[in-house]
């Protein structure tokens, strides 16, 4: 099975994928999550009572820094060019909670699925993180890739 995945050599090491022979394409990444909440806690973000402030807009701020830093946090992702990160971070009452949407786009040899799971959880996390003085139980979930597009393996929507 090492053989198949890229990420491991023929002897079964981790490595970093040798991008340098792959073509510089366009590239686009969009990931989802959710994060699911009680009414009344929703009901905090929508009127804008959270004691930490604003927080669709700190949590969107997050998920752009958090798709800066893939490759910091990860270990054998690639440091990339982003050339836009996008996220939509929509109130959903019969969640009950927000739905959040990360775009990642770049030119380049390697894709950025990694940069959108990256954004959407990094959201996730500082939506719980600004709301948790109010409820502990949220939960987080759904995080997968949607989209991505560019590169030898074209598209993918799921």
């Amino acid at each position: 099975m090492a053989d198949r995945l890229s990420h491991f050599d023929g002897a079964g090491q981790a490595h970093m994928v040798d991008v340098s022979d792959k073509a510089v394409t366009d590239r686009i990444a969009v990931a989802e999550a959710w994060v699911r909440m009680t009414p009344q806690t929703l009901a905090h973000v929508t009127a804008g009572t959270a004691k930490k402030g604003d927080v669709l807009g700190i949590a969107r701020i997050a998920g752009i820094q958090g798709a800066k830093k893939t490759s910091d946090l990860i270990p054998l992702c690639h440091p990339l060019p982003i050339t836009k990160v996008a996220l939509d971070l929509v109130p959903d009452d019969t969640l009950p909670g927000v739905r959040i949407s990360a775009t990642v786009k770049t030119t380049g040899q390697t894709g950025v699925e990694m940069e959108a799971l990256t954004a959407a959880s990094t959201a996730a996390l500082t939506i719980y993180d600004m709301l948790k003085a109010v409820q502990k139980d949220m939960d987080i979930g759904g995080l997968r890739v949607t989209l991505k597009d560019g590169g030898k393996s074209g598209r993918f929507e799921g």
